[in-house]
């Protein structure tokens, strides 16, 4: 028993010196860390901060379109569907599927047998009328007969001349004329068909010039106005724009979906456009030359205002700092937002990086990820400060100003190679020869 306790306390006392080893190691080698703290930590305070890479872009000018799309559908400027007023049998057709007819061409003849007769008849009727009306005035001054006789001979007279002109007009209600000038549909109809009031025989259609009617949001109502100009294009026709000018506004704002209908006019002479075509629609409002505008990841909307983040020189030579400034927002287009206040064409502002530039006066360094080595300053501090003075020398800086333009140059390129599509039409218009005025600036007949 003794023999245990002994190897017990050995075991303890084992325990304690390596304890007290331990603590001395310990407690000795804790000043030498402390005193290489200051020294790590002093680093930092000897030299200059970090400055903060971001991405940057230039203010640039281009035109914008002021402009909205939309979806419509394509009809005749005069359509109608041919339908005879009165019943008979049908005798002749003057005619053909899709044939071209002018105004008051006659396109179908009803049987007349009775009818011209009853014209032969009328016509009899007011010669014996005529006849005895004459000899009646003779008379009278003769005093052979009363003025009484006289009157009446000449109320019999109009009547015999009522009846001439009603059998004359039943006998032209049995022709159905062209009410204008344009192209037949598909005949509905055959010689030998008897045929009620009403029934449909053919629909003409004039396309020279085609309608367009589209409807817009209500918040457009103050912008569209008659004048302006919309593009179109087709389904089925691909590739192929067109332009049509805006005839006239709805006044009335459609209560179930709120939105103004607007018709438009194209000039089809060319055939190529139908009635009944759906139409994607681009209104355009109004442009602007020389708009400023940057990109969309500049802006930095926060309470209810918008800012964006300038580079600027700073007190320092060949440095850039940053600077919050608030801007007033106009049109936006995919990738572009245009300015109307706070920026001035040339300046440089942050696209990339604003959650690192918490205030202003913030050291910054551009860098363009877009070349190899992003991420690392392309030059000294001297190439990284020209962005903000205008100087072209400056490699770091120089790279993002480029690559500015060239996102920008993407949408000016666009919108100028709207109407140079636009014109292809009108080329080809050129090769048919078109003669007379546009169809679609006619006073009177230019709409039904």
């Amino acid at each position: 028993m003794a023999y245990k306790k002994k190897y017990a306390v050995m075991a303890l006392l084992g325990v304690c010196a390596a304890s007290g080893v331990a603590w001395w190691a310990q407690n000795k080698s804790a000043p030498s860390g402390d005193a290489a703290k200051p020294a790590v930590s002093a680093a930092p305070g000897a030299g200059p901060a970090k400055p903060t890479a971001v991405e940057v872009a230039k203010v640039d000018t281009m035109t914008l379109v002021d402009e909205t799309q939309a979806v419509g559908s394509l009809r005749s400027r005069q359509g109608v569907m041919l339908r005879p007023e009165v019943g008979g049998r049908v005798k002749q057709i003057f005619f053909a599927d899709g044939q071209r007819v002018r105004k008051g061409q006659v396109m179908v003849q009803f049987e007349d047998q009775l009818q011209q007769a009853q014209l032969s008849q009328a016509k009899a009727e007011l010669s014996i009328a005529e006849a005895n009306h004459k000899r009646n005035q003779e008379l009278v001054t003769q005093n052979f007969i009363s003025k009484r006789s006289l009157d009446e001979s000449g109320a019999a007279l109009e009547v015999a001349r009522a009846k001439l002109a009603l059998a004359d007009a039943t006998l032209q209600r049995l022709k159905v004329l062209a009410p204008f000038d344009g192209i037949t549909g598909l005949k509905q109809v055959n010689v030998g068909d008897y045929l009620k009031d009403g029934t449909d025989m053919v629909n003409v259609e004039d396309m020279d010039a085609v309608l367009l009617d589209f409807r817009l949001p209500e918040r457009f109502q103050a912008k569209i106005r008659a004048g302006q100009k919309a593009q179109l294009t087709v389904d089925a026709l691909p590739g192929r724009p067109f332009s049509a000018v805006v005839q006239a506004v709805d006044p009335l704002i459609e209560a179930n979906g709120r939105s103004v209908g607007v018709r438009g006019c194209i000039d089809n002479r060319q055939q190529q456009l139908r009635p009944g075509m759906f139409a994607r629609v681009n209104a355009v409002f109004g442009s602007r030359e020389n708009a400023m505008v940057i990109p969309e990841e500049a802006i930095i909307p926060q309470g209810g205002r918008t800012f964006v983040v300038k580079v600027v020189a700073g007190e320092k030579p060949d440095t850039l700092v940053s600077e919050r400034v608030p801007v007033k927002v106009g049109l936006r287009q995919p990738g572009k937002v245009e300015i109307l206040e706070g920026l001035a064409a040339g300046d440089t502002v942050v696209t990339a990086g604003h959650q690192r530039l918490q205030k202003d006066g913030t050291t910054v360094r551009v860098v363009d990820l877009s070349q190899p080595g992003a991420g690392k300053p392309a030059g000294g501090p001297a190439q990284a400060g020209a962005p903000a003075v205008g100087a072209s020398a400056a490699p770091g800086g120089s790279a993002p100003a480029g690559a500015a333009p060239q996102g920008l140059k993407s949408p000016a390129a666009t919108a100028p190679a709207a109407p140079a599509a636009m014109a292809k039409p009108g080329a080809a218009a050129k090769n048919v020869a078109l003669t007379g005025p546009n169809p679609c600036l006619r006073g009177g007949d230019a709409a039904r």
